[in-house]
């Protein structure tokens, strides 16, 4: 702790000790610096950047694909699959893809996305209700 001092004075200190002079903080009033060697201070700056990187959870969206005349066992493999992803705490995208005359019976597969919401409500929350987006329909659900 050097206290206030003149710019000249801190460059000239650390040219003495032959280190760098580094501004930490130079919207403080005074700005604030310190004697040290920059090289070593910025490879301590990078390695705790990269450790908080490190420790982030990145939230993935995974998807899940059914059709209206999915079958019992298939569809409880799904919900298997559905379920660690959400308590792994990702997202689950589940898609149900018509083909030619499946349009005609949207109402099937309103009951099969209400299966899915049963099965999965202890697991997550649906965060966009089913919407049709062409020949799809789609429903998003995350982690509770």
């Amino acid at each position: 702790m050097r206290g206030v001092m003149a710019v000249r004075d801190a460059i000239a200190l650390a040219e003495e000790s032959g280190l760098d002079l580094v501004e930490i903080s130079p919207n403080a009033e005074p700005p604030v610096c310190k004697v040290l060697d920059y090289g070593k201070y910025k490879y301590e700056m990078q390695k705790k950047a990269a450790e908080a990187r490190k420790k982030q959870k990145v939230i993935e969206l995974k998807e899940i694909k059914l059709r209206p005349t999915i079958d019992d066992h298939d569809f409880s493999i799904k919900m298997k699959a559905a379920t660690a992803f959400l308590k792994d705490g990702d997202k689950v995208k589940v898609t149900m893809r018509f083909r030619g005359r499946e349009m005609a019976h949207q109402d099937i597969a309103h009951k099969v996305f209400i299966r899915v919401r049963a099965e999965l409500d202890a697991y997550g929350k649906v965060e966009s209700e089913p919407s049709f987006e062409g020949r799809q329909m789609i429903m998003v659900m995350s982690a509770k």
